[in-house]
């Protein structure tokens, strides 16, 4: 249920039969199955004989406790949350519901939102807590695929993508965030090719343009200082298999035209050399920068762009996953577990929900370090919230909410904008053309809006300063 609404099976249990009715209507209406019973009886057979997700009960059935049928239903199923509706709002009711195992307590008179918001929340704890378990069974095997891990409908989209072009010799631009694993998907489309040469990586951004170059394109005996003798550069040495250009978005001006020259022939010319030599190289890129918006601004030529981004792969951040945070952080439980000698199995399910919360600005690299650093600390079979970074326990994601009734308090239709567009910003990694794609506006009148919140800043800063200068001057 990643990307999906949660649908649920509940189960209601009261005496009253008003009551049976507005919980069905309401519950009916947000999408969930409901059955309903009005004896303890009746409700454990339920709990017995049918899947069911949610227990809804009142305190009181009749004569009977509701409290004693929380803790029946708890013994017979474990994983089904109970949810108990009292008409006591005192704090002893709700300690007495909690201690009987229940999961959470709702008041009467029933308000509609607040009964879905509880069986919301109850029906989501008990999907993460199924997932937890499944993953301590089912770490390989159907979610994993190219060697990464992955059951989301925007990694499904991604593998399917590395299926479709891999024996191609089309060049390919992988985009996203650092620590997403562009590397992985390279070498995914290497080892679906047709090619049997090498898979070779080089980091465009971890060398000056000449040194580049000499990697590139190779140089003669004597061309440089240092270059005692000659070598193949690495489009010749990848002939017959892939060559990975990764954060070419970091690639000097002055290196592109020739970078460009050398695709669109096939021909590598060796520094110091007046001799091309033909190679046979797949190219694969990959940047963490918006090479649209790179071009805009003339810091990316606009031949070469189009000359590497023949297919697009975009791969997604770890925050726009789902619940594959979870099928990863237990890979690396087992491995970490594994290499160390703990006896760390899996994940608790309260350490479960922070991980989900968690917006993972360094995705899968900030992910395998946090457990990493978990499985070191545990002290149980399961990590906990407490193993975890401070980062992520105190972390609050952010959101857009409107908790007033007063009309003067609430926010403007522009203020409204203006946070959902840094917010789409923020989980996109800044990239500016997918967050336009995301609003479904151009990239200029995304720009505009950027420009012109920004220019209201400066204003406002300016003006502040501004005050409190003529009211220090007045002091």
């Amino acid at each position: 249920m990643d990307n999906e609404q949660l649908r649920a099976t509940v189960l209601v249990v009261d005496d009253e039969k008003s009551i049976l009715d507005l919980a069905q209507a309401s519950l009916s209406k947000a999408g969930h199955d409901v059955k309903c019973e009005m004896t303890m009886a009746d409700a454990l057979r339920q709990v017995r004989s049918s899947d069911i997700d949610v227990v809804l009960t009142d305190l009181r059935i009749g004569e009977e406790s509701g409290l004693e049928l929380c803790e029946q239903a708890i013994a017979l199923r474990p994983d089904i949350p109970v949810v108990v509706m009292t008409g006591y709002t005192t704090i002893d009711a709700a300690i007495g519901a909690l201690r009987a195992g229940a999961y959470d307590f709702i008041t009467k008179p029933l308000e509609p939102e607040a009964l879905n918001a509880a069986v919301r929340r109850a029906g989501q704890h008990r999907e993460l807590t199924q997932e937890v378990k499944r993953l301590r069974r089912q770490v390989e095997g159907p979610i994993t695929d190219f060697g990464m891990v992955g059951r989301s409908p925007a990694m499904r989209r991604v593998f399917d993508l590395i299926d479709r072009i891999g024996d191609s010799d089309a060049t390919v631009l992988i985009t996203g965030e650092s620590g997403t694993g562009k590397e992985l998907v390279a070498k995914a489309l290497h080892k679906q090719s047709r090619r049997d040469g090498p898979f070779i990586a080089i980091n465009c951004a971890a060398m000056p343009a000449t040194l580049l170059e000499s990697e590139l394109f190779g140089h003669v005996r004597g061309a440089f200082t240092d270059a005692k003798r000659s070598r193949d550069g690495l489009f010749v040495e990848a002939s017959g298999g892939t060559l990975f250009l990764d954060e070419i978005g970091e690639m000097d001006m002055e290196m592109q035209p020739k970078l460009l020259r050398a695709l669109q022939e096939r021909k590598a010319r060796p520094v110091g050399s007046g001799q091309e030599r033909a190679f046979d190289t797949r190219i694969v890129a990959a940047t963490n920068r918006d090479l649209e918006e790179e071009v805009s601004k003339g810091a990316f030529r606009e031949d070469l762009f189009y000359r590497i981004n023949v297919v697009g792969i975009s791969l997604p951040p770890l925050r726009a996953r789902g619940h594959d945070v979870l099928r990863l952080s237990q890979l690396f439980v087992e491995q970490f577990a594994k290499n160390t000698g703990r006896d760390v199995k899996g994940i608790s399910q309260p350490a479960a929900e922070r991980l989900l919360e968690y917006d993972w600005p360094g995705n899968v690299r900030e992910l395998e370090n946090c457990v990493e650093r978990a499985v070191t600390l545990a002290r149980f079979e399961e990590l906990t919230v407490e193993d975890l970074p401070e980062r992520i326990r105190k972390f609050q994601s952010s959101r857009v909410i409107i908790d007033t009734q007063d009309p003067s308090e609430m926010p403007t239709l522009e203020t409204l904008e203006r946070r959902y567009v840094h917010r789409v910003l923020k989980v996109v990694g800044g990239n500016k053309t997918q967050a336009a794609k995301v609003l479904g506006v151009d990239r200029r009148t995304l720009y505009r809006k950027l420009e012109r919140w920004e220019q209201a800043d400066q204003s406002e800063l300016e003006e502040k300063r501004a005050s409190e200068t003529i009211a220090t001057l007045e002091d």
